[in-house]
């Protein structure tokens, strides 16, 4: 550990809560300068406005697949 001796200065105790601390400050200093200066992120934390679902085209032969599907259920029911 390249900075070991700096706890027979500063007790663990003390050091460790306020580096935690500090961490913990900066994440939510960066959240409210994303949330302040632009604009995707507060969409994204309220979610936004939903996708429109896209319609799903239909062919002749999915219609046939689908067909011979439900025929071999119905038989064997």
């Amino acid at each position: 550990m390249n900075q070991g001796k700096i706890w027979l200065v500063v007790k663990p105790t003390v050091g460790l809560p306020l580096f935690l601390g500090g961490v913990a400050l900066i994440a939510l200093l960066v959240h409210l300068a994303l949330l302040n200066n632009t604009t995707w992120f507060p969409a994204y934390y309220n979610g936004g406005t939903k996708a429109k679902t896209a319609a799903v085209e239909t062919t002749d032969s999915a219609k046939v697949v689908v067909a011979s599907t439900e025929q071999k259920t119905s038989k064997s029911q």
